[in-house]
């Protein structure tokens, strides 16, 4: 080899790992979140996630592994103070030097109001009904409905939020983040147009959630559920909730009540009694989905074709 291209060999595989160096550590509260960092920092590097898979994201005790990824993050991505709580103090305690983005309160997302009311369109925020969950009632006021990541809205108002933080860290490789982000734009426009052809044979049947987590899709895909066995998944609903539950099932014709893995399934099984409507399990986390930045567009796929599948 020549001295010359010897020399700009040298030169290039300093530049490489100049720019390795500097790219920032990233830590993300969840498995969607960290699908839409991931695809931003494609080809640049790999965030790391705080809740594990399966786990909730309510409550969460970290593991060695988790607290250290926070202690070392540069930059922290999580999505609202009214989805893990616990981690608003523990950010400031574990990741003192790092820059933190709530995506719920970026510029652009969309940012809806916990529905109280077992029966969703009968609902009004300024009545309260006597067979409300009190407690987790109580729990909740004032909150917004933390489960923002299931509108593919916001998740395209996000990717372009993280790569503005990450290019401010990082501007060696900002044209590399802010093309990852226009790419993966590009995928959930299309994937808006599949969920929506995947819905539109079943659209306007009616349909009934375990938690109410899924307000997000059901408002960007225009695809009302009739209401949710429980307003938490911290907490189990009171008889006189199932009961109303029963009724709408059975007064209106309901074939679908949909389930998660990680919760109570006799609560389920309670509700469905003496009904003709089917179950089937839907996971607003991805929990048995490869992490990475194809999670997300298959968290969503999968919604519409279970949804689609129980109607």
């Amino acid at each position: 080899m020549s001295r010359k291209l010897l020399t700009i060999s040298l030169i290039t595989t300093l530049v490489a790992k100049v720019a390795f160096a500097e790219v920032p550590h990233v830590a993300v509260d969840i498995a969607p979140v960290h699908s839409l960092v991931a695809r931003v920092m494609d080809g640049v590097g790999t965030p790391d996630l705080i809740v594990q898979p399966g786990a909730s994201p309510h409550e969460y005790s970290l593991r060695p592994s988790e607290a250290k990824a926070l202690q070392d993050a540069d930059l922290v991505f999580w999505t609202s103070s009214d989805l893990t709580p616990w981690l608003t103090d523990t950010i400031e305690i574990l990741a003192t030097d790092a820059s933190v983005t709530e995506l719920l309160e970026a510029d652009g997302s969309i940012e809806l109001e916990l529905r109280e009311s077992a029966l969703f369109e009968a609902h009004n925020h300024g009545e309260h009904d006597d067979d409300h969950d009190d407690e987790a009632h109580k729990d909740h006021e004032d909150a917004h409905d933390p489960h923002a990541w299931l509108s593919p809205k916001n998740a395209m108002t996000w990717l372009n939020v993280i790569a503005g933080q990450l290019s401010a860290a990082n501007p060696e490789n900002a044209g590399t983040y802010f093309a990852n982000a226009a790419a993966g734009r590009s995928e959930i426009e299309a994937l808006i147009g599949e969920v929506n052809a995947t819905l539109e044979p079943v659209r306007g049947e009616q349909f009934i959630v375990f938690h109410d987590a899924y307000q997000y899709f059901e408002t960007d895909f225009d695809f009302p559920a009739s209401g949710a066995i429980s307003l938490s998944d911290a907490s189990d609903p009171s008889p006189a909730r199932i009961a109303e539950i029963q009724v709408r099932i059975a007064e209106e014709g309901i074939r679908c009540v949909l389930a998660e893995p990680q919760f109570n399934p006799g609560l389920v099984e309670t509700v469905l009694d003496g009904t003709k409507a089917q179950m089937s399990i839907l996971d607003p986390l991805g929990s048995d989905l490869e992490l990475g930045s194809a999670l997300y567009p298959q968290l969503i796929r999968n919604l519409s074709i279970v949804l689609a599948g129980c109607l």
